[in-house]
């Protein structure tokens, strides 16, 4: 049996493979949740592994006490997990940055976590390194973007365990903190106090300087530039002559720290000195020597001798901010050089170089080149000395403390010092008779009054020893000399008084081994006979004559005066020695001492009992006193001013008033910084060694005097000073009546208070006082005191007592008082409530109610709010702790106190913060933290009594006001998500959201009980209640689905899904509603649609139930549910395009299929009448749903677009169709032309608003309004609008055909309905304009692609379905396929066109298949056309307004005959019929119906013959038409079809089909009709050739008849090759435009289309075609006439049997040549732009491009068939003609190439198959206008003339020249070697596949005539190998300009379009049957001209090269 484990934790101590069922596996070390125990197994889950809830084995796991476990550690295991997930990101995301930074943080982390879990430290060091950890952490989540941790120190809060309020502030300051941090933990949190004592430690770590043979001395110390005086003592470093490095007198000898350094000393101008003294001989020179003479030892004394000075500024190591706690202060280094002078200045010479007088000092060199003289390391130390030791103990270890000259800025009372510092100044001494100045050596030396020498007490600097005397250093031949040498006595306090300083003065011989001699002496007393130690100052000392030192005896010298005005030297007193009034020696001094003082005055004060006449200047002196010297006698300043203050009966003495002010000047001085740490001590006097029970009376009388005489005072200072004292005064007089109460026994207490009272009514009246800048800061000084002030009387008054004169100071404050004041006034409330009146029942009420009562002032006129929340927060923490300590029992008191600011603030609050709320207020934070946490604190009997409040006499206005602000901002917040609050807060709104629900839950109550029934019921409230409650839901930050696992569970932990809670609520007060529920359909549908998401299954459960609810109700009480099904319906739409989380939305999913089983479940069990129509809502609803689905997942990306169009399509068509909405089917209309116009499809944009306009009228003036437009229009005003916006998308899209009835509809408004004669001449224009676009603008054509979209990974609305899809312009099947695959990245392409397995139907990945379609054009607009319809007008028709497509695949049926395939050559047939005409409003539709069906191998020869036919006629047509048209193309046509090596291949079909035995094949039943029609269209094919000849041999020009002659000869031979065919029969030239020779096939037609009377298209035309094939690749003619052609009626005038009118024939796609378009009149069409020029050996064959100007078409048309096209023959031949007008010789293909199968890709050539029977076939020119895709002319316009008016000299010239090349061609065996270019091309290979070579130079005469038996496998006609430099050189004949490139070229694309490989080079054995299609132009193919090659070869040379005869 399970049973809870109460949340235990464990580590796996083994790997398990969690090979059982249920089984969670775990690796070592994983950490495991357990939730559930059994016997043997542990039930849990892995934060590793996220969601996943398994079982484990007990023996696995270790169990873990987290009670145990540093929280510190927990918390960096917890981050250090959720930090490696975003890390590893990081580095998929390649954020290098950011994953080197996070990476060191862990590492560090790491570590850290290491050493904390090692337990070796001390607690401070744990402390400190805790500290730097989570300051790291803070650092991470910041950068990270996590959520912020509320920390107090290192550990976060539990934000259950203090109030809303308090972690409110816990968040600010940790904000803060982080903020602070840095990613080494280094910066440290911000703390409130300033640092008050900072200390420098100092290094020496080099010394630069060799100091010739002595050793040296350098004297640290700093320095203040401003008042150019010393701020330390001196510290002594030791240099021995050897180097610093060699002398080590003592272990960190060289090391001090500087201390007690305050602010004011951290400035800009504080300096490092080091005095440098050179100690030796007198004369440098004389040690050197000495030293050379004897370097062992050195006799006679040594002296110090100035050497240099060296000055470091410290600015920059003074800067920091004094409000961190603690700094980073790294050690830094520092040099700088030394300096000398003159000897008379070298006492001034810091000062010297500080100010920069260069001129008076020279800098020294240091003696190595490499140092930089002096270098020191210096670090900056704060806090307290004590706290230094503790943080730094290495520093200070051997360290010498170097003190400052002064006291600190902060005294501690345990302070004792006692240093007197003297300086050396200067002295002046008598020359004495010689001429130089003597060397003078002063000796200090302390004694006695008897003489004695005092040891140890004195000191040159700190880091030397204490010495029983000082010998100063000596200047050299100075009488006058200024030594500023500093030394420091420590006297002992006994000795002092009666100690002296004597200074004895030696002359200092330069000679050796002779010793000083005493001249002189001075003296000075260190203290005088009232006690005053020496004053700090300069003293001129006297200097007494004296050679003797046996002489110097004190009792002799100290009766003398030491310096002027002496008081304890005896004037009568004759000397025995002398002295000059010329000699003085200036000492000065400094005294920093704790037990000594240098003031009279104060020392009068003190002893004021002897001295009684001096007290008044005594105490007028101390009040001038120094404050330090105040503190150090505070204890004894105090009872001697106590004792003065009144006499012994209490009364007061004349010295009272004088004595009050020292006293408010003494507790003034408490006050200050300086001195904070002597508080405690003024206390403990107060409370233990105070005495004077009789001076409360005085006290009060002068306080009260004070205030009452305020406003006479003329200086305000010590009014200031006395009411911001009032806490002392208070202390002491409430201290002196308890004194005098228990001397007396309790007597006069009513006096007592009566003088409290009084006291308290004269503050009053002094608060009362109007203000003015004088007496506002003593105003404030009394409030500050206030709280402090009741304090102290608590148990003197009565807590009434107290609450009255608290009142009553605050309310004397005039309401429009200065702000200064105010806020005066509510500081002083905010000191009572977090005082200790607060924390006692009894004044805790009276002070809440004096609060209460201004903060409902302040926020009702919402001034003031900072503090105002501030004294709420307090109010709040305080009510809290006290709450939580009364958990077990709450006392009645707290429970009024609550109720009583539940009554007065809460609906105050509230409304400020609706207020506010509009703004950005700084202070809204805090007021909405306050009022969560006043709402924390409430209970359900608060919030009755609070109801009850609000509803007086029953009237429930109040209440509904509250209820309704309330809701309002608890939706407003909510809403924002609780924006007042920073983003990463996320434990604080987690906290807030608890706090709410709470609440909502009561505020439900009022609801159901009072606003309910039938006469109070109040929808609008139950509505904000149920919108806040959904809100509450609907939250971001309660969507636990989009954290971390981790976070997640963490959150429910503590938690819970308040989601689930609160949805019950909104459940349970839908229930209530009962007869109420209509009021609220349909308005909560969306709702309770949103509470549904909310992953708890039986809320889930019971929503849903809410939904037949609903339905009932309104079918009950209006007959229908339509209202619910239609929210419904809008909400659904609107969740899903309101974009919800990936989660969610797969909630939702699940969530409606839930719904619908229940509705189902609902409707069909309890059977409603309405059941039937609740069973079709639920079914439309989850069709909905899935288009929903669908159009949200693809709602975001680029890619997506085209996905997102087809979802928005189905959505409107489902709005339109299924339910009617037409709101909705507006919106998404507009959702789809956005779309459009993002992809610039514009005609589909066009299309798409046209759906919109449809459904407006122009006879309706109702105002209409579109979505997204809230502007009205009228109806006919909208269409109209609407008409010119599609126009213009129309225009763009070149699609005016379309945007021509709509201007006509628009004409017709304006001339009969409007009477617009402007606007209808407007859109005349553009009627017009459309027209002529349509003639004369160049329109690329489009291609057309099938996509099947296979398997189960596909989007539901794509999967295992076939589009077709309108390509964008110049698309090819490469680019096409590329972008699917940007939009479908998983797809796979599947490499065929046969239809797909049932595996690929069911496999769960994705498959597309796409190939190239033709569209079936059905041109229903030009049915009515009575004469042939210009090829501009029709060629659109073709391509577009087309629902049907067909693709064809050859297959083999019966046996194969390798010499003649033609015989068992069939075509599968493809038809696709789509949902919708393209274009359309999408690119693409659905392949809604597909038809097979097979054409014979006849039906196949007669298509291709019957094409090729109508091309031929269509030349003959231009031709008559304009007979001065370039005869280039007409004659390579002709010698394409007529020449004997093309024409030789009607054998292969007599062969196949004549015969008697193909009649009688099984193959051949059936088919005597079309072997019939075969023959009669080769009978025609030769009627037309007849009259072609004839045309030609008028037209041909001289230097083209030997051609024609040739011609001729040729054509004799091929009739007698079909003479035994019937009689070959002339009929009318008109007759034979049906059957000319046809050239090369590409694609087929079907049969069908043909017996439909189908035309050809015209201008048909190629184009480069990359490796895909195209669906346009049919009936392809190509333009190679330099003239424009125009249709007139006579070119229109043929026409054709009516049997005979065949399909439009497809033409092959050419790479080069191609897309020229002309008429009859010889017009062209607008030039291709040609790609790049190539090299001669890789473009063979690229023709030269016409003059500018000439536009042949962009794209070649897609000559499609009309199956209903009846207009006639006429018609159909005009049309052809200009297609047989382009065609080089070339074009209409008759097969349809399947791109199914690639058999279909090979095309028969129409080439001599050697190249003898070549002959004059191949003096025939290239077509000058031969154009390249890009429509770039790549020839001048000198050649293109020079090719449209050829000689006859010139085309033989180059005819020759394309002969011996052919001729160059022909290998060993006598066939040209071709190498087909689709068996080895990839895909980069465009325009480079033939194999040819050029030979354009090598003179070679032509060859003669093969026989016809020869076969050659043809790579190309006429200039085979002719690089494009020949086409265009004026050497090349303009006729023969073939691009060999666009056979080979088409091939791969129509292998590819075949489906053998889409997207990649195809590789094709040119052998291989399967491959080889015989698809040229029939009779006029390389096969029929081949008997001695075999079929396959001929069909793969065809197929390398489809083109037309083998003529260009």
């Amino acid at each position: 049996m399970w049973i809870p484990s109460n949340n235990k934790y464990g580590v796996a101590i083994h790997n398990w493979h969690g090979d059982v069922r249920f089984g969670l596996p775990l690796d070592v070390g994983d950490s495991v949740d357990i939730v559930e125990e059994c016997r043997h197994w542990f039930r849990g889950s892995c934060p590793r592994r996220s969601r996943a809830v398994g079982i484990f084995p007990k023996t696995y796991i270790h169990i873990k006490d987290l009670s145990k476990i540093d929280p510190v550690v927990a918390e960096c295991t917890q981050v250090l997990r959720e930090w490696s997930e975003i890390w590893k990101r990081l580095y998929v995301d390649r954020e290098a940055y950011k994953f080197q930074t996070l990476r060191k943080v862990m590492y560090s982390i790491l570590e850290s976590r290491r050493e904390l879990l090692g337990a070796t430290m001390t607690q401070d060091q744990t402390t400190e390194l805790q500290m730097v950890v989570v300051s790291k952490i803070d650092w991470g989540n910041r950068k990270l973007g996590l959520d912020l941790v509320p920390r107090v120190g290192p550990l976060a809060v539990d934000p259950h365990g203090i109030g809303i309020v308090k972690l409110y502030n816990v968040h600010v300051s940790s904000a803060d903190n982080a903020k602070a941090s840095s990613s080494r933990g280094t910066l440290r949190r911000k703390t409130q106090r300033k640092i008050l004592s900072h200390h420098l430690y100092f290094c020496m770590r080099d010394f630069g300087h060799r100091i010739g043979g002595d050793d040296a001395e350098v004297y640290f110390f700093l320095y203040d530039g401003n008042r150019m005086r010393p701020v330390s003592e001196r510290f002594l470093v030791k240099i021995s002559k050897d180097g610093f490095s060699n002398y080590i007198e003592k272990l960190h000898s060289n090391c001090s720290v500087f201390t007690d350094l305050g602010a004011a000393d951290l400035n800009e101008e504080l300096h490092l000195v080091a005095v440098v003294m050179r100690v030796g001989k007198i004369i440098q020179s004389d040690s050197i020597k000495k030293t050379e003479k004897n370097s062992s030892c050195l006799t006679g004394p040594t002296y110090r001798r100035p050497f240099g000075v060296g000055v470091l500024s410290l600015a920059d190591i003074c800067q920091f901010d004094s409000n961190l706690e603690q700094q980073s202060t790294e050690e830094r280094e520092y040099s700088f050089k030394l300096y000398q002078s003159e000897e008379k200045d070298f006492h001034v010479l810091p000062e010297l170089i500080i100010k920069k007088s260069s001129g008076k000092y020279s800098p020294i060199q240091p003696g190595n080149q490499s140092t930089q003289g002096i270098v020191v390391s210096l670090k900056l130390l704060h806090g307290g000395l004590g706290q230094a030791r503790q943080e730094q103990p290495l520093l200070f270890q051997g360290t010498t403390i170097t003190r400052k000259m002064g006291f600190p800025d902060v005294i501690m009372p345990g302070d004792v010092r006692n240093d007197l510092f003297l300086t050396l100044e200067r002295a002046e001494f008598e020359r004495g008779g010689k001429n130089t100045g003597k060397n003078i050596l002063v000796t200090v030396v302390v004694l006695d009054v008897a003489g004695n020498v005092l040891g140890d007490c004195l000191w040159g600097a700190s880091g030397m020893d204490a010495l029983p005397q000082y010998r100063s250093m000596i200047l050299y031949h100075q009488n006058a000399p200024s030594w500023n040498e500093m030394l420091r006595l420590s006297v002992p306090i006994d000795k002092f008084a009666t100690a002296h300083v004597r200074f004895e003065f030696r002359h200092c011989s330069t000679r050796e081994k002779s010793e000083p001699k005493l001249f002189a002496f001075s003296f000075a007393r260190l203290m005088d006979t009232s006690g005053a130690t020496l004053g700090d100052g300069l003293h001129e000392l006297y200097v007494y004559k004296c050679e003797d030192p046996a002489k110097l005896q004190a009792a002799s010298y100290l009766r003398l005066q030491c310096r002027p005005r002496d008081a304890q030297a005896k004037l009568d007193c004759g000397g025995c020695f002398s002295r000059s009034s010329k000699e003085v020696f200036v000492l000065r001094s400094l005294l920093c001492s704790t037990k000594l003082t240098q003031n009279a005055d104060l020392l009068s004060l003190l002893q004021w009992r002897a001295h009684p006449d001096t007290i008044q200047d005594s105490l007028t002196g101390v009040l001038r006193l120094n404050d330090e010297e105040l503190v150090k006698f505070l204890q004894d300043v105090l009872d001697a001013l106590f004792a003065m203050f009144s006499n012994e009966e209490g009364n007061s003495t004349q010295h009272s008033g004088l004595v009050f002010h020292v006293l408010v000047s003494i507790f003034s001085l408490l006050q200050s910084n300086k001195f904070q740490h002597f508080r405690p001590v003024m206390n403990e006097y107060i409370e233990n060694h105070f005495a004077a029970a009789l001076v409360y009376k005085g006290l009060i009388t002068s306080v009260e005097h004070m205030a009452v005489f305020m406003t006479k005072a003329e200086h305000p200072d010590p009014f200031q000073k006395c009411f911001g004292s009032l806490e002392y005064i208070f202390k002491l007089l409430i201290q002196s009546r308890r004194l005098f109460a228990r001397a007396t026994g309790g007597q006069y207490e009513d006096s007592f208070r009566r003088d409290l009272h009084s006291l308290f009514t004269a503050l009053n009246g002094m608060l009362a006082v109007p203000s003015y800048d004088v007496i506002i800061p003593t105003q404030e000084a009394l409030l500050a005191s206030t709280g402090v002030v009741l304090e102290q009387l608590k148990d003197t008054l009565p807590a009434p007592e107290l609450g009255m004169l608290a009142r009553n100071m605050l309310d004397a404050i005039p309401r429009g008082a200065p702000i200064r004041l105010i806020q005066a006034k509510l500081q002083a409330v905010k000191d009572l409530v977090s005082g200790e009146l607060f924390h006692e029942d009894d004044s805790r009420t009276v002070v809440l109610s004096v609060a209460c009562k201004h903060l409902r002032m302040h926020l009702s006129r919402r001034d003031e709010l900072r503090l105002c929340a501030e004294i709420l927060s307090e109010i709040l923490t305080q009510l809290y702790e006290l709450q939580r300590e009364q958990r077990d029992k709450v006392t009645n008191t707290l429970q009024h106190d609550l109720d009583s600011l539940c009554k007065n603030i809460l609906g105050i609050l509230i409304r400020t913060i609706s207020i506010i709320m509009e703004g950005s207020n700084p202070n809204l934070p805090q007021l909405v933290a306050c009022l969560l946490g006043l709402l924390q604190l409430l209970d359900e009997t608060h919030y009755k009594r609070y109801w009850d409040e609000l509803t007086p006499n029953k009237d429930p206005r109040d209440l509904k006001d509250f209820l309704s602000k309330s809701l309002l901002v608890y939706e407003e917040l909510l809403t924002q998500d609780w924006l007042v609050f920073p983003t990463d807060w996320l434990i604080m709104k987690l906290a807030a959201n608890d706090v709410l629900r709470k609440s909502l839950e009561e505020f439900a109550k009022p609801l159901v009980y009072r606003f309910l029934g039938p006469q109070a019921f109040d929808s609008q409230l139950w509505w904000s209640y149920f919108s806040l409650a959904v809100t509450f839901l609907t939250q971001p930050s309660l969507q636990l689905e989009q954290y971390r696992e981790p976070k997640r569970l963490k959150i429910l932990h503590s938690h819970g899904d308040m989601r689930v809670l609160m949805g019950f609520q909104i459940l349970s007060m839908w229930s209530q509603l009962g007869e109420q529920k209509l009021h609220f359909i349909p308005s909560m549908v969306g709702p309770f649609l949103e509470v549904t998401l909310v992953p708890e299954p039986a809320l889930r459960k019971a929503t849903l139930s809410v939904f037949y609810d609903m339905m009932q109700c309104e079918q009950a009480a209006r007959g229908s549910f339509r209202l619910v099904e239609s929210e419904l319906i809008d909400k659904l739409d609107l969740l899903i395009s309101e974009n919800k989380g990936d989660d969610e939305y797969r909630e939702l999913f699940s969530t409606m299929e839930h719904l619908s089983l229940v509705l189902l479940e609902k409707v069909q069990t309890e059977n409603p009448n309405w059941k039937d129509a609740g069973t079709a809502f639920i079914a439309s609803v989850t069709r909905l749903l899935e288009r929903l689905l669908d159009y949200r997942s693809v709602m975001q990306g680029e890619e997506n677009r085209d996905k997102r169009m087809t979802c928005t399509v189905n959505l409107l068509n489902f709005y339109k169709n299924e339910i009617n909405r037409k709101e909705m089917y507006l919106r998404y209309i507009y959702k789809l032309h956005n779309l459009h116009l993002q992809a610039e499809n514009y005609t589909e944009a066009g299309y798409t608003l046209k759906l919109y306009a449809s459904m407006l009228s122009w006879d309706r003036e109702t105002q209409s309004f579109a979505p997204f437009d809230n502007s009205g229009q009228p109806e006919w005003q909208r269409k109209e609008r609407l008409y010119h916006e599609i126009l213009k998308y129309f225009d763009k899209g070149k699609c005016w055909e379309k945007g021509i009835p709509l201007c006509k509809e628009l004409a017709q408004l304006y001339e009969t309905r409007r009477f617009d004669y402007n606007k209808l001449s407007d859109i005349l224009i553009l009627e017009a304009k459309f027209f002529q676009n349509i003639l004369t603008q160049l329109r690329p054509e489009p291609e057309y692609f099938r996509v099947g979209f296979y398997g189960m990974g596909l989007p539901l609305f794509v999967r295992n379905k076939q589009f077709v899809y309108r390509g964008l312009e110049y698309e090819r099947i490469g680019a096409f396929t590329q972008r699917l695959q940007t939009e479908f990245p998983s797809a796979q392409i599947l490499a065929n066109n046969s239809p797909p397995e049932a595996s690929i139907l069911n496999a769960p990945e994705q498959y597309i298949q796409i190939s190239n379609v033709r569209p079936v054009g059905d041109a229903q607009a030009l049915k009515t056309a009575m004469v042939p319809v210009p090829e501009k007008i029709a060629r659109f028709y073709e391509v577009n307004d087309v629902t049907r497509f067909i693709y064809d695949r050859p297959m083999y049926k019966g046996p194969i005959d390798k010499d003649n395939e033609f015989k068992s050559l069939w075509i599968e047939r493809t038809t696709l019929d789509i949902a919708s005409a393209l274009p359309g409003i999408l690119r693409w539709f659905e392949v809604k119906q597909k038809s097979v069906q097979e054409l014979t191998p006849v039906e196949y020869a007669c298509e291709i013959i019957n094409n090729a036919g109508k091309e031929l006629a269509d030349l003959i047509v231009q031709y008559k038409r304009d007979p001065k048209r370039n005869i280039n193309p007409f004659s390579m046509r002709l010698q394409g079809t007529i020449d004997a090596n093309v024409m030789g291949g009607i054998s292969k079909y007599q062969e196949a089909f004549f015969s008697e035995q193909f009649l009688k094949s099984p193959q051949g039943a059936g088919q005597q009709a079309n072997v019939q029609r075969l023959k009669i269209l080769i009978l025609e094919q030769i009627q037309i050739l007849e009259q072609a000849l004839e045309l030609h041999g008028q037209l041909a020009p001289a230097g083209v008849q030997p051609l024609h002659n040739r011609l001729l000869e040729r054509f004799s031979q091929l009739k007698q090759s079909l003479s035994g065919m019937g009689r070959l029969k002339r009929q009318p030239s008109e007759s034979i435009v049906n059957t000319p020779l046809p050239p090369l096939p590409t694609e087929q037609r079907s049969a069908a289309q043909q017996l439909a009377g189908g035309q050809p298209n015209a201008n048909y035309v190629y184009e480069l075609d990359e490796i895909y094939t195209r669906p346009g690749d049919t009936l392809r003619p190509v333009e190679t006439m330099n003239s424009y052609q125009t249709l007139s009626k006579e070119s229109l005038s043929i026409q054709l049997p009516l049997a005979e009118q065949g399909d439009a024939p497809p033409v092959p796609n050419r790479p080069r040549s191609q897309n020229f378009v002309t008429t009859s009149n010889g017009a062209m069409d607008s030039p291709e732009v040609p790609p790049k020029r190539q090299p001669a050996n890789s473009s063979p064959s690229a023709p030269p491009l016409p003059p500018r100007g000439i536009t042949p078409d962009k794209r070649a048309s897609n000559p499609l068939i009309f199956n209903d096209f009846g207009g006639g023959m006429a018609d159909a031949a005009a049309r052809r003609h200009s297609a047989q007008q382009q065609q080089h010789g070339q074009k209409y293909s008759v097969v349809d190439i399947s791109f199914d199968d690639p058999e279909a890709d090979q095309q028969p050539h129409s080439l001599p198959h050697n190249l003898q029977e070549a002959g004059n076939h191949l003096n025939v020119c290239f077509a000058p206008n031969d154009f390249r895709d890009s429509g770039i002319s790549t020839t001048s316009s000198r050649e293109l003339n020079q090719l449209n008016n050829l000689s006859e000299e010139s085309s033989s010239i180059s005819m020759s020249t394309v002969h011996h090349r052919e001729h160059c061609r022909i290998s060993s065996n006598g066939s040209l070697e071709v190498h087909m270019h689709a068996s080895s091309m990839n895909i980069t290979q465009r325009d480079s596949s033939t194999s040819s070579f050029d030979v354009e130079d090598i003179p070679v005469p032509p060859p003669p005539i093969p026989p016809k038996s020869l076969g050659v496998a043809a790579n190309g006609v006429g200039g085979v190998g002719l690089t494009s430099d020949e086409a265009h050189s004026p050497n090349t004949h303009p006729s023969l300009n073939h691009s060999i490139n666009n056979h080979n070229h088409l091939h791969n694309n129509q292998l590819q379009q075949n489906g053998d490989s889409v997207g990649v080079g195809v590789g094709v054995s040119v052998g291989s049957p399967e491959h080889q299609l015989p698809n040229g132009n029939g009779l006029a193919g390389s096969l029929l001209a081949a008997p001695a090659s075999t079929a396959v070869e001929a069909a793969t040379a065809a197929a390398s090269h489809p083109h037309d005869g083998g003529t260009f």
